[in-house]
């Protein structure tokens, strides 16, 4: 990656960062409930979803994984391998017992979870600092989401609250891009 893609990179994701800040927690929370409502009808065909831990400035799809837990779908979440630092996903079958906090203060599957091949997702909800409207995304700058969706077979559905939308995004070939990106506002199937 060249030194600019870094520089134009690292400049989006300050003005992204910068407008989340002035979102007010009242209207964030509208959001997240919106999102939900609109993400709800799209996670019934899948039979096994990676959820993600929201970060404050995420869209929280929590209540999403807390309703689907008690179904036959298989819910997980990723989980960071000190080790070899790379995501793996884990099941989650309790939020109460199952979870700790991460190596970066992510709420993660503990070891004891086991452990689901990432090729075996039939949908992947996918958290970024922003995305486009040509399926590509902004994440925080380590390439570790990057890393897992390149292992996950299923749908790639990015989850954004609409201040995270921009127009385009600087992209390299190993950035991982979307099938689709549900917003409050909008679900939209990403074209190839």
């Amino acid at each position: 990656m060249t030194v600019d893609l870094n520089g134009q990179k690292a400049a989006l994701r300050k003005q992204i960062r910068d407008a989340l800040q002035k979102i007010s927690p009242a209207l964030r929370a509208v959001a997240s409930i919106e999102l939900c409502g609109r993400l709800e009808p799209q996670l019934q065909s899948a039979r096994t979803i990676l959820f993600f831990a929201p970060l404050p400035d995420e869209p929280d799809v929590w209540p999403l994984l807390e309703k689907l837990l008690p179904t036959k779908k298989i819910c997980a979440l990723p989980a960071f391998d000190s080790a070899t630092r790379v995501y793996s996903a884990r099941r989650v079958q309790n939020l109460t017992t199952d979870l700790s906090a991460g190596k970066f203060g992510v709420r993660e599957p503990s070891a004891t979870c086991a452990e689901i091949p990432l090729e075996q997702f039939d949908l992947i909800l996918v958290p970024a600092v922003a995305f486009d409207w040509h399926g590509h995304r902004l994440g925080r700058g380590r390439g570790f989401y990057d890393r897992l969706l390149a292992k996950v077979r299923g749908i790639k559905c990015g989850v954004a609250i609409d201040a995270q939308m921009v127009k385009e995004i600087p992209a390299g070939s190993h950035d991982a891009r979307m099938d689709f990106i549900v917003t409050p506002t909008r679900l939209v199937k990403v074209s190839g």
